[in-house]
């Protein structure tokens, strides 16, 4: 998908670019496969707010996405591609050849009228689920499962892609998009190719409207904050943060600091941990 430059002397709209959505903007979605959420809104049980700078946006419904590709050995044919609010990638809907219909998450280069199968015997093609271990070493993918039968859980944002790397055992070696490096089952899914809508990396919202339709309230610098409300606030004028570190709100260590638990079960099937930022 290209990227569409608005032309315009008005202030919200001159540094605007949004996505090429002409040819999705007047499809409904599958009523059957949707269904409406109540948003939290970034608070608890109690109204108190647990996660900042969350709340409005603009009412959707969520698309159930098949991230298990349980319909093993149908065809299945590309019947649509779709916008999804409650995500930054695309999605298809797939009709079955048993005249069931399931959403899965676009694959670049992916058109309507494609067929697609999810089957330990697929070819390796895009769109196609199979087994780790029936692919061979290189091969491109995404939305990977951790265990066998869970549903994939890594690789899923949009313009993401993982990488097979090696084989030996019953595991499998993959590198994630963030860099790192960890095992995973042989027997786990996974699909070949790399998600749609690469170019929403160049997307700009062009006014602060725009944030505030998908959800997002706005956010207010430490620095201009007073010492009670934040680590960095007060002093005199314009000051640094006064810190040898920046810090959270609650005084934790902020922007690089490892939050991982050193005890956690899966720590064994990292082999490289991800980059640093």
């Amino acid at each position: 998908m290209g990227i569409l430059f608005s032309k315009t002397s008005k202030k919200g709209t001159q540094n605007r670019s949004n996505l090429d959505l002409i040819k999705k903007r007047k499809i409904e979605p599958n009523k059957k496969l949707t269904f409406g959420r109540h948003s939290a809104k970034g608070r608890n049980h109690r109204g108190v707010i647990t996660s900042r700078h969350r709340g409005g946006g603009h009412k959707n419904l969520y698309r159930q996405i098949d991230f298990r590709r349980d319909k093993k050995n149908i065809i299945g044919k590309v019947w649509s591609i779709e916008y999804d609010p409650n995500r930054n990638s695309y999605i298809c809907l797939v009709n079955y050849k048993d005249g069931e219909k399931k959403y899965i998450l676009h694959v670049k280069g992916m058109r309507i009228g494609d067929i697609l199968i999810s089957s330990s015997e697929a070819p390796v093609s895009y769109g196609n689920a199979l087994p780790l271990t029936n692919m061979p070493l290189g091969t491109i993918l995404h939305n990977v499962e951790l265990l066998p039968d869970k549903g994939g859980k890594l690789v899923r944002a949009a313009g993401t892609v993982a990488k097979l790397i090696a084989k030996e055992g019953k595991l499998a070696t993959i590198r994630l998009p963030s860099g790192e490096i960890r095992l995973i089952p042989q027997k786990c899914l996974a699909t070949v190719g790399q998600v749609g809508n690469v170019d929403i990396i160049n997307q700009r919202k062009g006014k602060a409207g725009s944030i505030r339709w998908i959800g997002k309230r706005p956010k207010v610098r430490g620095v201009a904050m007073n010492p009670v409300d934040h680590p960095h606030g007060g002093g005199e004028g314009r000051t640094p943060i006064g810190r040898k570190k920046p810090l959270t709100p609650w005084g934790y260590t902020a922007l690089g600091e490892r939050t991982r638990r050193k005890t956690k079960y899966s720590n064994i099937f990292i082999l490289r941990r991800r980059r640093k930022n």
